[in-house]
């Protein structure tokens, strides 16, 4: 896990210092499946340091993701939990049974 007190800059140039001495002379596969395990766990670093991992911040942070989509007008639609019915056709009108 990611030191706080240390930049992530620096652990990963760390990271990437030792990754390539290891991998010198190493097949191409192997040097691909490195790195790209390497950045997999940058992302992960990244999306942590973004979103709040403290229950009370992570419960702020929401608040105010909702308050801002609320002052922007930006409304996801609500999930279909039952099935609802769609529009009836123009001509339903005509049928019987149809409103």
């Amino acid at each position: 896990m990611h030191n706080p007190n240390r930049p992530l800059i620096s652990s990963a140039a760390t990271g990437i210092g030792g990754i390539v001495l290891v991998l010198i002379g190493a097949p191409w596969w192997l040097t691909v499946l490195a790195f790209t395990c390497f950045f997999l766990v940058l992302v992960v670093a990244v999306i942590q340091s973004v979103f709040p991992q403290e229950s009370a911040h992570r419960l702020a942070w929401w608040r105010a993701r909702w308050n801002h989509q609320q002052r922007r007008g930006v409304h996801r639609p609500a999930p279909r939990t039952t099935r609802q019915v769609d529009a009836p056709a123009p001509d339903a009108a005509d049928r019987p049974g149809c409103t």
